[in-house]
C-alpha cells in the first residue's frame, strides 16, 4: 500500500526539524571542518524553509523532496563527523 503523501510529508518535516535540533557541530570553532559543518547545517535549514514554502504553496511533492534533501545534508554530515548526534533513535543512520 503506498504511503499517504500528506502523512509522509509531515513525517519528513518533523524528522528534519528534530534532526536539526539534535545535531551539534563537532569540530572546534574556527577550523575548516567547523566551517564545513556550518555550511551543511545552513543547507539543511534552507531546505526546511523551502519545504515549508512549498507546503504553504500547496506543492507537497516538492515539499517532501526538500525535507528529504535537507535531512540528507545532516545525515551525511553526521556520518563524516561534522556533527555530534544521538546514538539512539531514528533521526540519523550513524
Amino acid at each position: 500500500m503506498p504511503a499517504d503523501l500528506a502523512e509522509k510529508t509531515d513525517r519528513y518535516e518533523r524528522l528534519l526539524a528534530d534532526a536539526l535540533d539534535a545535531a551539534t557541530i563537532a569540530p572546534p570553532t574556527g577550523t575548516p571542518l567547523a566551517d564545513s559543518a556550518a555550511d551543511y547545517e545552513e543547507m539543511a535549514r534552507s531546505y526546511l524553509e523551502d519545504g515549508r514554502h512549498f507546503r504553504a504553496s500547496d506543492d507537497p511533492v516538492n515539499a517532501l523532496a526538500a525535507f528529504s534533501y535537507g535531512h540528507a545534508w545532516l545525515d551525511a554530515g553526521a556520518r563524516i563527523g561534522l556533527f555530534s548526534v544521538p546514538d539512539e533513535g531514528d533521526l540519523f543512520t550513524v
